[in-house]
């Protein structure tokens, strides 16, 4: 596909919005007329008009429409917009809206202008439909009700796991699987350096007076660890910060068939309160097709395995969108996440990342419209079960430019999720493919210390990651902590 650029800068909003219609396209940027394609949009200002002409294999739609220099870019878009929705036959719910953060920016429109203008500018400007408008006014609402516990040196703790029983062919994460001998040989030495990074991360969070809210071990799949290896982990982290302020502690278990007994004990006696159990479907034919090796049935006896140790929360995460699933086959899962009735319920929406093992063997990213019922469900499903959806998030590539929405019973909220998203307040983090995202206190800037991403240069640079660690201290030294 090609998009050429005329008298204006906007390629990259010109890009996104494009590649919502048709994600599996490699599209180009032109300044110029070269270059021929089946699928082309020409967009051109002249400093007082915007122009949009889409030629999609021999179906074309143009339009005009005059516009200021500061809103030329906007108009661009919804010109775009309307051309290949109506070419297409498909109008994305999210408009014109292209950002990760759908919530995030509804809440600062709401403290600039109010919800009333809020809501209008997401419908009437950015094209976001009555339903979507809705949802992220919702989440914001129920985000800064969680921002608003933060303070100034509020921090969370972020433990990454890199290993998983197997690879999904949707991920994209840096993940390597357990039962390759690369890996077990990688993973002692991993361990020991995580303990190790653990403790000089509290170190710095002692020194410079910062408050723990919250502690999320993440992957990966954390659940491939051992009851040792969670138990020195774990003891790494009480030893080295203060945890009497804790809000939540929370361990993303994942795979139903890394869960035992032994390890559940475990998470409870370090005073785990939260845990994810992630069957993504219930559906054993999409599970085989993804490469998932547990059943429908070890998920369910996962879950009432966990139930015995009286966690307070337990989420479940669906994922609607993956490959050859119907709105029929999302629904019966749904509703058997619903008849164990977790806590928390997140609805994620299918990316086709280019890394993932799906992406590489040539499938392409479906239609929106199918994802779009699974959502649509979801939303009347969860809101009839009492559930409230409290952190919202989208990513590149995913179908339909449809949206990740975690939803909760009330007063169940996971707090690092909205703190670790909507950047309230400092996280650091430890382990292969951690960032730690510093946070002014108060304000808006945020400064990122990245660890390196695969474990075998996270062990054999450990002494530059304790290099780059000592950001933490200067941070802090310039913004201060009151």
């Amino acid at each position: 596909m090609i998009i050429r650029i005329s008298g204006h800068d906007f390629h990259y909003e010109c890009d996104n919005l494009c590649r919502v219609f048709f994600p599996n396209e490699k599209i180009k940027i032109s300044y110029g007329s070269d270059g021929e394609d089946a699928k082309t949009v020409e967009t051109v200002y002249d400093g007082e008009t915007v122009g949009v002409n889409a030629v999609i294999d021999g179906l074309s739609r143009g339009y005009s429409e005059s516009a200021a220099p500061d809103k030329a870019e906007l108009i661009t878009a919804r010109l775009i917009f309307r051309a290949l929705s109506e070419i297409t036959g498909y109008t994305p719910p999210w408009g014109v809206l292209t950002g990760v953060r759908p919530s995030k920016l509804m809440l600062r429109l709401i403290s600039l202008y109010g919800r009333e203008r809020a809501e209008a500018y997401f419908r009437d400007d950015l094209l976001v439909s009555p339903r979507k408008t809705e949802l992220a006014v919702t989440v914001a609402a129920n985000e800064q009700k969680i921002i608003s516990l933060s303070r100034p040196e509020s921090f969370s703790l972020y433990i990454s796991i890199p290993f998983c029983p197997s690879r999904c062919s949707y991920c994209s994460f840096v993940s390597h699987s357990i039962t390759s001998p690369n890996a077990k040989k990688l993973y002692p030495g991993y361990i020991s350096r995580l303990a190790d990074e653990i403790a000089l991360t509290g170190g710095y969070a002692k020194k410079n007076g910062l408050r723990l809210e919250s502690v999320y071990f993440g992957g990966g799949t954390p659940g491939i660890l051992g009851a040792q290896d969670l138990d020195r982990l774990q003891t790494a982290i009480e030893e080295n910060f203060v945890t009497g302020s804790l809000r939540e502690y929370t361990v993303e278990m994942g795979r139903p068939d890394t869960i035992t007994a032994e390890k559940l004990d475990m998470l409870r006696r370090h005073g785990v309160d939260r845990i994810s159990i992630n069957p993504q479907t219930f559906n054993r034919k999409t599970l085989e097709a993804i490469g998932r090796k547990h059943t429908e049935e070890q998920a369910v006896e996962a879950y009432r395995l966990a139930r015995t140790f009286d966690f307070r929360c337990i989420n479940m995460d669906l994922i609607a969108g993956l490959p050859g699933e119907t709105a029929d086959d999302f629904r019966l899962s749904l509703e058997t996440a619903l008849e164990l009735s977790p806590e928390n319920i997140t609805v994620h929406s299918l990316a086709l990342k280019r890394s993932s093992s799906l992406n590489q063997s040539g499938a392409r990213v479906e239609s929106g419209i199918e994802a779009g019922k699974m959502l649509d469900y979801s939303y009347g499903a969860l809101t009839g079960a009492g559930y409230i959806p409290y952190y919202m998030y989208r990513q590149s590539k995913c179908v339909g430019n449809l949206e990740n929405t975690g939803w909760c019973k009330p007063g169940t909220e996971g707090l690092y999720n909205v703190y670790m998203m909507e950047e309230c307040h400092t996280v650091l983090a430890a382990g292969a493919g951690g960032v730690t995202k510093l946070c002014e206190p108060g304000g808006t800037y945020v400064e990122r210390i990245f660890n390196y991403k695969y474990p075998y240069e996270y062990i054999s640079g450990f002494d530059e990651i304790i290099r780059r660690k000592a950001g933490i201290d200067e941070f802090y030294s310039r913004k201060g902590v009151k």
